[in-house]
């Protein structure tokens, strides 16, 4: 068969759907059939730098939305709605450009994560489009009717804090149905254009394919476990092939008649592999550890794994408070909560998913038929000025995009971590931070290490009218290149905090690296990510109360004594897919279907 030209939309809410992107770029550029991709994105050009050095096509475009994030884990609620309106004014006229791009390039099909406007697009091209993806944007804002409220204290985490202007979060306030429903059709009608659905590891329901379960994503959610309700993760542990599916919609007409045109192949679902970002080879050895390690400023008598454990901290943008050595615990909490009985139970039936995987792959790429609380504020603190976490190999510079996000918001009383360390009020205020002495923290998302100022480095940043330094960098603490590449570090790393998203939580699945996270309410992606970490990972949930104190040490050290095994069996070789091998069958699945699809237009 002739090479194939697919265009691929990247929506540019964030670095997971880059990275997962450009990796699937990356697969469909390694076959043998010489394709072309176009990646289309709001995002920097850079992200993408792995699948362009491959050859790769970029092109710049607004493709969607954006939800507004004042805060890494609180969204704004009306200005995204703002947003949203805006955007879908000028939706028939992006709609009609793409079109008409799409013919100019000769693309034989679409793909897309997660950008709905790349589905009309491609109808109205006239040809076949595919839905790369573990939840659509549909979900995401219909969860914005929900009726609890995102309480947003911490106005002094909004901003630099040398900035002397900070504008405190809009009060949280739900948007009401009769506007919001209206608006999240139109994105769920986009999707109702796709004519496959590759689901990939910590899914969520996906409306517009499956009938059941249905939108608005209020009605997943248990209102006192905040948590996916049962037959939404009995739903989710399923094969996707056996969903019942809604028909698909005809191309319109060609022709002077008007008549729409049938397409040649009913809708599928089906599972996909983790696409993840690969580490560079040699890291796992204690030389290529050593190697990396000094390419980001870490000391050499650092650098043994047996003697120094490394935090990663992944959440930039963000404030955190240093723990002052007065404060005094508000409770002690038992670290021994567990999930409801029901997410317990059902885990075990999660175990059987990814066995499917290999079964659906295989289908597709033999072309088998495919039918059917209050803060402790303070001068004390330390500001992480940035963005989430780079998403490309080294580069001279990294993205700065909005993260979309998940979750669901759970009671203060049911988490482990609160903002308590029983009898350490009098400790060094470090010893909040890290575990102890052994443990080193590596920042990420930095956007510029000149924004630091250290009491190592910069013996003049004393405040002089509170006795402390501000912007403290405490002992033990290191900050990340921005250029780092994050698989790397995930390989060295052994615990990572930071939030929920696919990108971070795919990297410490594949690292086996256990993740400390702060919830993020309103993002509905969390439940299935947190689902994925209880089956293939290790993940600690952390308050923000605690995250923004600075209280982090039994976190991670609890992180660290569930997961250690399994990182160091990592470290020893175990545990590795080929996530290559993997991608590449993927891909190959995807070329399959895309022949056989002109095939039977042909014999139309």
């Amino acid at each position: 068969m002739p090479p194939l030209c697919f265009a691929y939309y990247c929506s540019g809410h964030g670095f997971g759907h880059a990275t997962r992107v450009s990796a699937f770029a990356r697969h469909i550029l390694s076959l043998d059939e010489s394709h072309t991709v176009h990646i289309v994105s709001s995002a920097p050009k850079r992200v993408f730098a792995t699948s362009i050095a491959l050859g790769a096509v970029y092109r710049n475009a607004e493709i969607d939305p954006v939800i507004l994030q004042p805060l890494a884990y609180h969204v704004d609620r009306q200005k995204s709605i703002d947003v949203l309106e805006n955007f879908l004014e000028k939706k028939e006229q992006k709609v009609e450009e793409e079109a008409q791009w799409l013919r100019e390039i000769k693309a034989n099909c679409v793909l897309s994560d997660a950008a709905f406007l790349a589905f009309l697009a491609a109808n109205k091209a006239r040809i076949p489009s595919v839905l790369i993806t573990n939840f659509t944007f549909d979900s995401i804002y219909s969860l914005l009717s929900a009726s609890f409220v995102d309480q947003c204290h911490s106005q002094h985490l909004l901003a630099n804090p040398t900035n002397s202007i900070r504008q405190a979060p809009e009060p949280d306030v739900p948007i009401p149905e009769e506007i919001l429903s209206p608006l999240v059709q139109q994105i769920f009608d986009g999707y109702r254009y796709a004519d496959l659905l590759l689901v990939l590891p910590g899914a969520i329901p996906i409306p517009s394919f499956a009938v059941s379960p249905s939108l608005p994503a209020t009605q997943w959610i248990d209102p006192i476990s905040r948590s996916f309700k049962p037959d939404v993760i009995e739903h989710l542990v399923r094969d996707p092939h056996t969903y019942t599916l809604r028909p698909s919609i005809p191309f319109p007409s060609s022709h002077s008649s008007g008549l729409p045109v049938a397409k040649p192949r009913s809708r599928v679902a089906r599972l996909a592999p983790l696409l993840v970002r690969p580490p560079n080879d040699g890291v796992y050895t204690p030389e290529g550890r050593s190697r990396f390690l000094s390419s980001i400023g870490i000391p050499k008598n650092l650098h043994d794994s047996a003697t120094t454990k490394i935090l990663i901290v992944s959440f930039g943008g963000q404030t955190f408070l240093k723990p002052s050595r007065s404060h005094t615990p508000s409770r002690p909490v038992s670290p021994n909560r567990s999930r409801p009985k029901h997410l317990r139970e059902q885990n075990l039936q999660m175990n059987s998913f990814s066995r499917e995987l290999s079964h659906e792959l295989n289908s597709l790429s033999k072309g088998q038929s495919l039918t059917k609380s209050g803060h402790v504020f303070g001068p004390s603190h330390i500001f992480v000025p940035g963005a989430p976490a780079p998403a490309a190999m080294p580069s001279p510079s990294l993205p700065t995009f909005t993260t979309i996000p998940p979750t669901p918001t759970f009671r203060d009383d049911e988490y482990p971590y609160g903002d308590t360390f029983a009898g350490q009020e009098n400790a060094d205020a470090c010893n909040l931070m890290l575990p102890d002495a052994s443990w080193i923290a590596v920042v990420c998302g930095v956007a510029d290490s000149r924004e630091w100022q250290t009491k190592r480095h910069d013996a003049g940043s004393a405040n002089t009218s509170s006795g402390e330094e501000d912007g403290e960098l405490p002992d033990g603490f290191y900050i990340a290149p921005r250029d780092v590449y994050m698989p790397d570090l995930m390989a060295v790393g052994d615990v990572l905090l930071g939030k929920l998203g696919y990108g971070t939580v795919s990297e410490c699945v594949d690292s086996c690296t256990p993740f400390v996270y702060v919830s993020r309410p309103l993002f509905v992606e969390e439940h299935g990510l947190r689902l994925l970490l209880d089956r293939e990972g290790v993940g600690v949930e952390m308050t923000r109360d605690a995250y923004e104190s600075g209280e982090w040490a039994g976190a991670v050290s609890d992180a660290w004594h569930a997961g250690a095994h399994r990182k160091l069996e990592r470290r020893e070789g175990m545990h590795a897919p080929d996530r290559h091998a993997q991608g590449l069958q993927m891909a190959r699945g995807v070329v399959t279907w895309v022949n056989e699809w002109a095939t039977d237009i042909e014999l139309d």
